[in-house]
């Protein structure tokens, strides 16, 4: 079965899945990508087989040889679609498996979405009497190769809630918490499975009798991808999930394919009875509880800029962070003005506190001291708070940036200049580089505040080595721009330090060493 996204390989040895290969993706070696794990599907179960609660029974329906048979007919929209079904009938065992596909061919951004959307409808009968039996992906994704990759599966459902923006709340539990075997029911309009990057998940055309069996297995991988050796081994958790209606037989719609975005909003789901075509497809992307409005405004920003301006994610990046912090300058301006007239005002402040320096902390008379010292502040027009305000409020938009960058497929191995993907850490070790000079360069030239003088060139250390150790960990589009916010605001700091309140500084602050 071919279109234009994908490649699938059936078997009618268990009417499953042996390969799936997404044509718009690459794999590591930049190959067509393989969604079936190659280490655990042979182990623990091919796309499509069926779970049971009966292990004897599921073995059977896996190994069973079906009679295989496909149809071409045309949709209501007047698109092609192919049906490829699947019977086997034997000592009172009879089982129906029939997987449709949309032949739909498009290269418009986003419209090939229903591409990705496989109808299915299963049902399985033991002398007359409906069986449950669940449509499984039970083994992970092909472009899990690490143990990072394999940590960031989960299994997800939803119970038809919504969440704050209006869209289907969407529950998830990561590797760790899977309790492989266990049963989720209630109202279900989606269930399924999804790592870092692609998602199975099964939508049913009764979600009120949907129910969903968590899976979890550990198979062991090469710790080193590039000499793979079969005694430097780790254990990984594969995770997994069979769902379908737990009342006998099964009807829905797989979406099996990439977390885009521009994918997703053109998937629906039924979202309860009585509610057809409600919500998108859009939550099983997850920008985050707190800062996901943030993170997805950005992801929005960011491919615009992408898709109109800049045709490449790095550069689109680099432009984006001029733009934040362009909107950032008042604020960076009142900031450094204020550390400015805090260097200025530090001579009085000495006095102030070596009048009291007699004095113990305890001692009633220190308040005294804090109010003079907020007097001075207030005569000079200084706000030691604003300093950092700045800083502080890059903080929600460095989160988010790192949420977004983690989840974007758009992002995957996206290339710029020596970077071959923006969604992991540079190899070469550049930019991580790059973000500790520039970080020492950019407090060197920025005047700073009043304090201890040992903090100050500690701060002036280690700084800029935290942030060098977090851009060597995390993914090269954050870490490329930290850099050029540093960049930016290397820029802006000599622009102030070479204007007329940069020299009226430098001259106080001359004067105050002489």
């Amino acid at each position: 079965m071919e279109s234009e996204q994908f490649r699938v390989t059936f078997t009618n040895r268990g009417a499953q899945v042996k390969s799936w290969v997404l044509k718009k993706y690459q794999n590591d070696r930049r190959q067509p990508l393989e969604l079936v794990n190659a280490i655990a599907a042979p182990k623990y179960g091919y796309p499509f087989c069926l779970w049971t609660y009966d292990e004897a029974l599921r073995a059977r329906l896996s190994s069973a040889l079906y009679e295989m048979k496909a149809t071409d007919t045309a949709s209501a929209g007047n698109q092609a679609e192919r049906t490829i079904s699947f019977d086997y009938a034997e000592g009172g065992l009879v089982v129906h498996k029939a997987f449709t596909f949309d032949l739909e061919r498009s290269g418009k951004k986003g419209e090939g979405a229903l591409g990705y959307v496989v109808g299915v409808d299963v049902s399985v009968s033991q002398n007359g009497t409906p069986v449950e039996a669940l449509v499984a992906w039970p083994s992970g994704f092909g472009d899990q190769t690490v143990e990072s990759s394999y940590s960031s599966a989960v299994d997800l459902w939803s119970t038809g809630e919504r969440n704050w923006v209006g869209n289907l709340a969407v529950n998830r539990t990561a590797a760790g918490g899977i309790k492989g075997g266990a049963t989720i029911t209630g109202n279900m309009p989606l269930a399924g499975a999804s790592d870092q990057y692609f998602a199975a998940v099964f939508l049913p055309d009764q979600p009120q009798d949907a129910a969903m069996v968590t899976l979890r297995n550990q198979i062991a991988i090469p710790k080193n991808l590039e000499k793979p050796d079969l005694a430097q081994t780790v254990n990984v958790n594969v995770i997994g999930a069979a769902a379908g209606n737990r009342l006998g037989r099964t009807t829905g719609r797989y979406f099996v394919g990439p977390k885009a975005l521009e994918v997703l909003d053109r998937v629906h789901v039924t979202a309860g009875v009585g509610e057809q075509l409600g919500s998108d497809l859009e939550p099983l992307v997850d920008f985050g509880k707190i800062l996901g409005w943030l993170a997805k405004g950005l992801f929005v920003a960011l491919e615009w800029l992408h898709d109109h301006v800049l045709p490449n994610w790095g550069w689109a990046i680099v432009l984006m962070t001029v733009l934040i912090n362009a909107v950032m300058l008042p604020l960076r301006f009142t900031g450094l003005k204020s550390m400015m007239k805090m260097q200025k005002v530090k001579p009085q402040m000495d006095a102030i506190q070596a009048k009291y320096k007699k004095y113990k902390p305890t001692d009633p008379r220190r308040t005294d001291m804090n109010k003079e010292i907020a007097e001075l502040y207030k005569r000079e027009g200084v706000n030691p708070v604003s300093g950092c305000l700045p800083m502080f409020l890059q903080m929600p938009v460095w989160i988010a940036f790192y949420t977004m960058l983690g989840i974007a497929i758009e992002l995957r191995q996206a290339g710029w200049l020596w970077i071959h993907d923006l969604s992991s850490p540079d190899p070469y070790y550049a930019l991580p580089i790059l973000t500790v000079v520039t970080m020492v360069l950019l407090q060197l030239i920025s005047p700073q505040p009043g304090g201890d003088p040992v903090q100050q060139k500690l701060m002036l250390v280690m700084m800029p080595l935290m942030f060098g150790y977090f851009s060597y960990r995390v993914a090269s589009g954050l870490a490329l721009y930290w850099v050029w916010s540093s960049v930016v605001g290397i820029i802006f700091q000599v622009w102030l330090n070479n204007s007329a309140f940069g020299r009226e500084m430098r001259v106080s602050m001359a004067k105050r060493k002489k």
